[in-house]
């Protein structure tokens, strides 16, 4: 039977679709900013941040723009991503951060066993009453595809494709299970945003100790305010050359680490240690937190942190594009499946949250470390405070070091729960 191709998006020429991702930025912050009660009451119930990723997304449902299709997405988490992580570590406190380890840690460990047992008991769920949804024999069995998003969804791409490997499920099932992935992931992660929006309102049904948190972020602002003034073009030019230099180098040694790895030690691929994406987001915050300890750190003092944070949204917006709503009424079964999946993880993480009185940042920093990974963590993290992107970095580079090994496990669960 012939594959019917999807129609093409109204709008193909990744200029306009870029304008009109910046317009839709440039709205959002000058509404949200504004004093009129008609806003100021609605961005009290709506965190701005979320509507940067779900406008795009509605945008792309509809068929007016394509995240697909677009080249957007790449450009802006291999070029701003890594931007925006050197300009946010320029004025890190590596003491501060340090303090944050033992719950952001926890956190982190609740969200992948969450995910690892998650996928095993949603096929159970769904096996109880429409058993044919998670059946399947051989490469269409749908253990095998599901055991994909499991390492996606603790690690990432990499770790995903090595999961594809191992279990060998059909390519047709792959496709469908990819969709699951995308839109169940990228609707936790507009949860994620809205809760970053009401995290004092959390943090209060938590009773939970921010005070580390709250800490780290005042120390942040106070060091701003010290060093403030008027950006003059110099300024300007340095943050852009700090920013964008660095990228270039990050991206300068992983296009050599990277194929020597796979070349030499193809087995550390289990680890992401083959990935380019991996070594330049490695290599980018590495030389951010080592300029932090240099002059370069009065860089904040004239935007630093503003002007990443505008590359950051650059990327939400572009990664709003890339979910596609209407694809849940295609493979309505999968995504039960899906949804189940995620709502343990989410239940996990708030049972440990509950029971040790962590703040959300850290709930919502550690799950979007396993589900998003390194391109999403920070935009979570920074959600909350932009001086706290480089503990979502942290943790997801974490999570690329334990996703396969996670991901297996679960694998294996699956099968044997599978009917």
């Amino acid at each position: 039977m012939e594959q019917v191709s999807s129609p093409a998006p109204l709008i193909t020429n990744d200029a306009v679709v870029l304008g009109i991702l910046v317009v839709i930025l440039a709205f959002v912050f000058k509404t949200s900013s504004s004093k009129h009660p008609f806003f100021r009451k609605f961005y009290s119930v709506v965190p701005s941040v979320l509507l940067c990723y779900l406008i795009p997304s509605l945008l792309n449902s509809f068929n007016i723009i394509s995240g697909e299709e677009s080249g957007l997405y790449t450009v802006a988490s291999r070029y701003l991503l890594p931007a925006s992580l050197v300009l946010f570590t320029l004025s890190l406190d590596l003491k501060e951060i340090w303090k944050l380890r033992h719950k952001a840690g926890l956190m982190f460990i609740t969200g992948t066993i969450g995910i690892m047992i998650g996928g095993p008991i949603a096929i159970l769920i769904v096996s109880m009453f429409a058993p044919d949804i998670v059946d399947g024999e051989g490469p269409m069995a749908v253990w095998r595809g599901m055991s994909t998003i499991a390492g996606s969804w603790i690690g990432g791409g990499a770790n995903q494709l090595a999961m594809f490997e191992v279990f060998k499920p059909d390519p047709n099932l792959f496709s469908a299970v990819i969709a699951v992935d995308v839109i169940v992931a990228n609707v936790w992660m507009a949860v994620l945003l809205y809760g970053a929006g009401i995290g004092e309102r959390i943090d209060r049904f938590f009773k939970a100790d921010s005070t580390a948190v709250n800490d780290l972020k005042e120390k942040i602002e106070q060091h701003q305010l010290s060093i403030m003034k008027i950006p003059a073009l110099a300024d300007l030019a340095m943050i852009a050359g700090v920013g964008l230099g660095i990228t270039g180098i990050a991206h300068f040694f992983a296009d050599i680490i990277a194929p020597w790895i796979e070349l030499n030690a193809p087995y550390l691929d289990k680890f992401s240690l083959t990935s380019g994406f991996f070594w330049i987001v490695v290599i980018a915050t590495t030389l951010g937190v080592l300029l932090s300890f240099t002059r370069a750190r009065d860089l904040e003092g004239v935007g630093a942190t503003r002007i990443g944070s505008l590359f950051l949204y650059i990327l939400v917006a572009t990664i709003g594009m890339q979910m596609d709503i209407t694809a849940i009424v295609s493979q309505p079964g999968l995504f039960l499946v899906g949804i189940i999946w995620i709502v343990v993880h989410m239940l996990l993480l708030l049972l440990v949250g509950k029971l040790v009185k962590a703040p959300f940042f850290f709930l919502a920093v550690g799950s979007q470390a396993n589900v998003g990974g390194a391109a999403s963590a920070p935009i979570v993290a920074a959600a909350f405070h932009p001086a706290l992107a480089p503990v979502g970095v942290l943790l997801s580079i974490l999570g690329y070091a334990v996703g396969t090994y996670g991901a297996y496990l679960s694998g294996l669960m699956m099968q044997m729960i599978a009917p």
